[in-house]
C-alpha cells in the first residue's frame, strides 16, 4: 500500500496528479485503507455550485499586468501537473492534488454578479483578467456556457478583457471576443509550454493538444483578436530549449506577443511535481529540481514580488535571454497591448442593441 493509503499515481489515467496530499491547513485528514473499488482508481469529476456573492476579485500584485480578475471555475479538470493555483484549492478545505482535478467549483451566476458589479458606480472600467487563476475553457464550459455568459456582459458594457487559456474552446466564442477587439478591448493569451504531444499528454492531461492550440491561434488572429503565447512555465531539462521553436511557430500563426515565467512550485505543488517527474522522468528528476532551486534562491518558490514571475541567477537569465532574442528575431513584442475602455457604458443592457 503506498503512503498515506492513497493510490499510486500510475493508476490516475487521465490526471495530472495520483494523490490527495494533506491540506496545510487541516488537523486532521481522512485515510482509506484496504483495496480500492475500480471508480476510485478512475476518480469522476464532481461539480459543486459555488455560492459567491461577488465575481470580480482585485490584487495588488507588481508582477502582474491585471488588477481585477473574474474566475467563473475553482479548480481545474485540465489537470496540469505544475499549476500554481492547485493551493488555492486548500482554502476551501479540498487537497491540492486530485481534489484540484475532480471537486470543481461552478459559478452558475458569474453573468449576473457582473453585471451587477460593473453596473455600480463603484466600478472604474478597466481591464478584467479572464481569469487570474483556472482555466474559463476548460471541458465543462462546453455544456455550461459561464465564460461566454460572462464574455456577452463584457461585450455589452464594452469593457476590457484579457484572457489566458489552453483550450481551444477559445474560438467558440471569437464572435465576443473580436467584437471587443473593434475597440481596443480585448486581447487573448495562449498557454503552451510545449510543441511535444506525448509531453504534453503527460503534463497537462486534459487540455487542447499543442496543435489545436496553435490553430486557435491561427483563428482568432484571423478574426482580428490580439493574440499571444504564454510559454509558461518553462520547465529546466525538460521544456527549456523548446522556447525558439514555440516562438517560431506563434509567429507564423499570427501571435503579436509572448509571455515567459520560468517554473516555480507553491506549496503542495512541490511534493505534487516531484512525484511526477519520479513518475515519468526519473532520470532528470534531480537536474530538474537543482535548477529550479539555482532560479529561486535555493527553494522550489521564490514568493518575493519581482521575483517571482522572473526567477534570479545564471540560469534564469539564460532562459530570458533566449526569449527576448527569439520574439525579437520573430517579430514578437514581449508585453500583450495596451486595452481600452474609452467605450466603457453603463445602463441597461437590453438598450444596447438599439445602438449597435
Amino acid at each position: 500500500m503506498s503512503r498515506g493509503g492513497e493510490i499510486p499515481p500510475s493508476a490516475h489515467k487521465g490526471r495530472g496528479s495520483g494523490s490527495n496530499p494533506a491540506n496545510r491547513f487541516e488537523e486532521r485528514r481522512y485515510e482509506r485503507l484496504g483495496d480500492f473499488p475500480d471508480e476510485e482508481r478512475a476518480p469522476e469529476t464532481r461539480f459543486l455550485r459555488d455560492r459567491s456573492r461577488s465575481i470580480i476579485a482585485t490584487n495588488d500584485s507588481p508582477d502582474i499586468r491585471f488588477d481585477a480578475s473574474i474566475n467563473p471555475y475553482r479548480g481545474c479538470e485540465h489537470g496540469c501537473a505544475y499549476c500554481y493555483a492547485r493551493p488555492f484549492h486548500e482554502y476551501l478545505g479540498f487537497s491540492a492534488g486530485l481534489d484540484f482535478e475532480t471537486r470543481i467549483l461552478v459559478k452558475e451566476n458569474a453573468s449576473v454578479l457582473l453585471e451587477r458589479e460593473l453596473s455600480s458606480r463603484s466600478w472604474t472600467p478597466r481591464p478584467l483578467a479572464l481569469s487570474g487563476v483556472t482555466d474559463p475553457w476548460q471541458p465543462i464550459e462546453r455544456k455550461l456556457r459561464i465564460t461566454r455568459k460572462c464574455l456577452e456582459v463584457l461585450r455589452d458594457f464594452r469593457n476590457p478583457v484579457q484572457a489566458v487559456t489552453k483550450n481551444e474552446l477559445v474560438t467558440r466564442d471569437q464572435d465576443l471576443l473580436a467584437d471587443l477587439a473593434q475597440s481596443d478591448a480585448a486581447s487573448v493569451l495562449i498557454s503552451i509550454p510545449t510543441r511535444d504531444r506525448k509531453l504534453a499528454q503527460k503534463l497537462e492531461p486534459r487540455t487542447s493538444t499543442p496543435a489545436r492550440r496553435f490553430r486557435a491561434m491561427e483563428t482568432l488572429a484571423r478574426a482580428g483578436v490580439p493574440v499571444g503565447i504564454s510559454i509558461s512555465p518553462v520547465i529546466p531539462a525538460l521544456t527549456d530549449s523548446e522556447i525558439p521553436h514555440l516562438i517560431e511557430e506563434a509567429a507564423r500563426c499570427g501571435a503579436r506577443y509572448a509571455v515567459c515565467v520560468p517554473l516555480r512550485l507553491p506549496w503542495a505543488v512541490a511534493a505534487l511535481f516531484g512525484d511526477w517527474l519520479s513518475q515519468h522522468f526519473p532520470d532528470r528528476r534531480d537536474k530538474v529540481l537543482s535548477r529550479v532551486r539555482d532560479m529561486r534562491g535555493g527553494r522550489l518558490n521564490d514568493e518575493r514580488f519581482t521575483h517571482r514571475m522572473t526567477g534570479v541567477g545564471v540560469y534564469a537569465g539564460q532562459i530570458h535571454a533566449l526569449f527576448h532574442m527569439s520574439c525579437r528575431r520573430h517579430g514578437l513584442a514581449t508585453e500583450g497591448p495596451e486595452l481600452s475602455a474609452q467605450f466603457f457604458r453603463r445602463g441597461n443592457r437590453g438598450q444596447y442593441a438599439l445602438f449597435d
